[in-house]
C-alpha cells in the first residue's frame, strides 16, 4: 500500500515525511482493516513529528482524524461488516483495568496508545483498529465532514465540557483553528453567546461569518468579562490574560496536548475568586459518541481544505503557518499523485 512514512523527528519545513509502498496491514485479534477514504491533519501531527511529544515510535505513519470502509476482519472481531464505514480516533487502546478505566476516566489510562504515535495511522491506503475504539459515523456527515470530528471535533467537545458552560454563558475562544471551528457551532446550537480571538484576519472573518458575536487578535481586547473559556493556541502566555478576563467563578480550560510554559501569574489578579484553570487530557470514547450525536444534532458542517496524499508535507506545513481555514484533509483513496511528496 501506498503510505506516508515519519523516519526521523524535525521541522515540518525540512520534509521529514516520505511517501513509499509498504505491506498492507493485517488485523488481528478484534480489530478491523479499513481501506482509508480521507485522513484529517492535526496539529497533534506537527506535536508528534517536530519531537514536541516523547518520541515513542519510529518509523510511524501518521494521521488519527481517519474515514474508511472496513475491508477485512480480524479473528473474533464482531462489531462491524464489511463494506461498513467507520471512524479511527486518537484514542486506540487503553488497559480497561485501572482506576481510571474503571471510573469512566479512561483518558486518563497510563497505559493508553495513540493512533499516529504509539500505532501507525492513517496517512496511508490502510490503516488497522481495535474494533471497540472505532466509531460508527452518521449518515448525515461526508468522508471529508466526517473526518476532522473525530480529534478536532471530539478534543473541542471536551474541552467545552471542561470550561463548564451553562446556558446563556458568554464563552471565548482563544484561537480559531480545526478545532475551535467545530465548537462555535456546537456552543451557538446550544445558546451560547461566543467571543474569538485569534492572530489571523481571515480566521476572525470566519469566526464572524460562522456567526460570532465579535472577533479581535487577543484575550486583552475582549469587551466583556466571560463566564468560560477554552484556549486553543498552544501558547502559554496566552493564560493570564484569558484568566483576567473571566468573570469571578469561571473557568479556562486548555485544549492542547503541547503548550508552552506558562508565565508568572498573580494569584489576585489572575486566580482569586474562585476562578479554575483546567487542562484538557485526551478523551474518553463517551466524548466522541456524545460529540457525533450532538454534531449531527447542530448540523455541524466542518469547512474543509482537501490535499492529496502526495501533498501530507504541505498541508502539515500550512497548518503550522495558520494557512488553513478550517481543517486540512488529505484524500487517499483517490489518483495516486505524483511519487514523491510535495510541499
Amino acid at each position: 500500500m501506498r503510505a506516508v512514512v515519519a523516519e526521523s523527528l524535525g521541522p515540518i519545513e525540512a520534509v521529514p515525511l516520505r511517501l513509499t509502498e509498504t505491506d498492507d496491514p493485517e488485523p488481528g485479534p478484534s480489530q478491523v482493516r479499513v481501506r482509508v477514504r480521507c485522513c484529517a491533519v492535526c496539529r497533534t501531527d506537527l506535536h508528534v513529528l517536530e519531537g514536541d511529544l516523547p518520541r515513542q515510535r519510529l518509523p510511524i505513519i501518521p494521521g488519527h482524524q481517519v474515514v474508511g470502509v472496513v475491508d477485512r476482519i480480524g479473528p473474533g472481531a464482531s462489531r462491524f461488516k464489511l463494506g461498513q464505514r467507520i471512524g479511527i480516533a486518537w484514542l486506540g487502546r487503553t488497559c480497561g483495568r485501572c482506576p481510571y478505566c474503571t471510573t469512566g476516566r479512561e483518558n486518563l489510562c497510563a497505559q493508553a496508545a495513540f493512533t499516529g504515535y504509539h500505532k501507525h495511522g492513517g496517512y496511508a491506503e490502510h490503516a488497522v483498529v481495535d474494533e471497540d475504539f472505532a466509531y460508527e459515523l452518521p449518515e448525515s456527515f461526508d468522508d471529508l465532514q466526517a473526518a476532522p470530528l473525530l480529534c478536532a471535533g471530539i478534543i473541542g467537545f471536551r474541552a467545552l465540557l471542561r470550561a463548564s458552560p451553562f446556558p446563556g454563558c458568554r464563552l471565548a475562544l482563544i484561537g480559531f483553528g480545526s478545532s475551535a471551528h467545530m465548537v462555535l457551532p456546537i456552543a451557538l446550537h446550544r445558546g451560547y453567546q461566543v467571543y474569538v480571538t485569534a492572530r489571523g484576519a481571515g480566521h476572525r472573518r470566519l469566526a464572524e461569518q460562522m456567526g460570532a458575536h465579535w472577533a479581535g487578535e487577543h484575550p486583552d481586547s475582549l469587551p466583556v468579562q466571560v463566564d468560560s473559556a477554552i484556549l486553543f493556541a498552544p501558547a502559554g502566555d496566552l493564560v493570564p490574560p484569558t484568566l483576567a478576563k473571566l468573570v469571578r467563578g469561571g473557568t479556562l480550560a486548555c485544549a492542547g496536548i503541547h503548550m508552552s510554559d506558562l508565565p508568572p501569574m498573580s494569584y489576585a489578579q489572575h486566580l482569586f475568586g474562585e476562578r479554575d484553570l483546567r487542562s484538557v487530557t485526551c478523551n474518553t470514547r463517551q466524548d466522541g459518541i456524545a460529540l457525533l450525536r450532538e454534531a449531527a444534532q447542530a448540523r455541524l458542517a466542518p469547512r474543509v481544505e482537501v490535499y492529496t496524499l502526495a501533498e501530507a508535507n504541505r498541508a502539515l506545513w500550512d497548518v503550522k503557518a495558520g494557512r488553513v481555514r478550517g481543517t486540512a484533509v488529505l484524500m487517499v483513496d483517490g489518483p495516486a499523485g505524483p511519487a514523491t511528496l510535495t510541499r
